[in-house]
């Protein structure tokens, strides 16, 4: 089961390491997306790089067969679109980025950030520590979509969620993030016929409670437990 504990943060926030990589005289572009616009496709060439300051954004990789499978659930203060910066070379876009919620992004042109790094090495070590918990969430997620029982799969998404995305409340923990059946069930690879049954049992339970498509969470380390 997917661990609750949050990956350690950079010694610096990646909002201030974004920033002194933009400079004072090329500042960066703000873009507002809403939610389920895409902001890249794969194949897209690899032009800028973001910073989510507001909002959630899912990347996903789309295969030959049209399956469409998330690797990530990015929150805010989240850099990404950086793949040609780790391979050397102005590639292509790898994964498939939507706005899971309305987003805020900041941007700069990949030649800023790769010169800006170039220069700094502080700032590449600042951004590096950001990307290796990136990619420890992305490999929570691949754990999450192994699992082939999907009320396992889903009960650790969920736990993910109450991670990145959880408040706290007298009722347990409050996933910040409307979702309906359809967006998890597209999420996690099941159906909406699935995810609605599955949801069910867990409120006929009491582990969960959902109001205005926010879930609640009443225990997630019990819930946990109960799915190992």
């Amino acid at each position: 089961m997917i661990p609750l504990d949050s990956v350690a943060a950079p010694e610096r926030p990646l909002s201030s390491v974004f920033k002194e990589m933009a400079g004072t005289q090329y500042p960066p572009m703000v873009d507002t997306y809403e939610r389920g616009k895409t902001i890249f496709f794969p194949g897209d060439p690899a032009e800028r790089v973001y910073f989510l300051q507001k909002g959630a954004v899912k990347l996903s990789r789309v295969y030959e067969s049209g399956e469409e499978i998330t690797v990530a659930l990015l929150r805010e203060n989240s850099i990404f679109g950086v793949l040609s910066l780790l391979t050397g070379q102005h590639s292509d876009r790898f994964y498939h980025s939507v706005a899971f919620t309305t987003v805020e992004l900041q941007s700069l042109p990949i030649e800023q950030v790769q010169k800006a790094l170039e220069d700094n090495a502080e700032l590449a070590m600042l951004l590096l520590k950001g990307l290796s918990s990136r990619i420890l969430e992305t490999e929570m997620m691949i754990e999450t979509l192994a699992h082939r029982d999907m009320g396992s799969r889903l009960v650790s998404f969920l736990l993910i969620l109450c991670r990145d995305f959880g408040l706290p409340s007298s009722d347990g923990v409050t996933i910040d993030l409307r979702l309906s059946h359809q967006e998890i069930a597209e999420a996690i690879g099941s159906t909406r016929v699935t995810i609605t049954r599955l949801l069910g049992d867990l409120r006929k339970h009491n582990y969960i409670s959902i109001h205005k498509k926010k879930i609640t969470v009443r225990d997630p380390i019990q819930l946990g437990k109960r799915f190992t």
